[in-house]
């Protein structure tokens, strides 16, 4: 089973640990986050109920563009447009090019975790 790891911490944090990484001094543990938010509330708005449910009908219907899922979720293209590239931004969905411009969203984990660490693994490198 493919999993993503998102994690909650602070701009700062984030920011000490991308550093720590591009000098060489930190490598990531594996089952560590690969993502980062900033609060609970965002995970929350970038993974709402609906959002959720998009990912789910990408995931089992394997849409071959942004038009057939439109059709498949019964929704607007350009709205489920807007909402892929966000979520593609936190690496949920990917969107790759297809024939005469089309853009397939593709659906790369088969759950997503929350880890809602205490003591975040950015506090020992900043």
């Amino acid at each position: 089973m493919n999993t993503l790891v998102i994690g909650i911490a602070n701009y700062e944090q984030m920011k000490a640990c991308s550093m720590a990484i591009a000098r060489g001094e930190y490598k990531p543990a594996r089952g560590e986050p690969k993502v980062w938010l900033t609060s609970v509330e965002s995970f929350a708005n970038v993974l709402s109920k609906r959002n959720w449910k998009l990912l789910a009908l990408i995931a089992r219907e394997q849409p071959n563009s942004l038009s057939e899922l439109a059709e498949l979720a019964g929704g607007n293209k350009s709205n489920l447009s807007r909402t892929l590239k966000t979520m593609s931004r936190y690496g949920l969905v990917e969107l790759s090019a297809g024939p005469r411009g089309t853009l397939i969203p593709r659906v790369m984990y088969d759950q997503v975790r929350l880890d809602l660490s205490l003591r975040p693994e950015f506090e020992r490198v900043a």
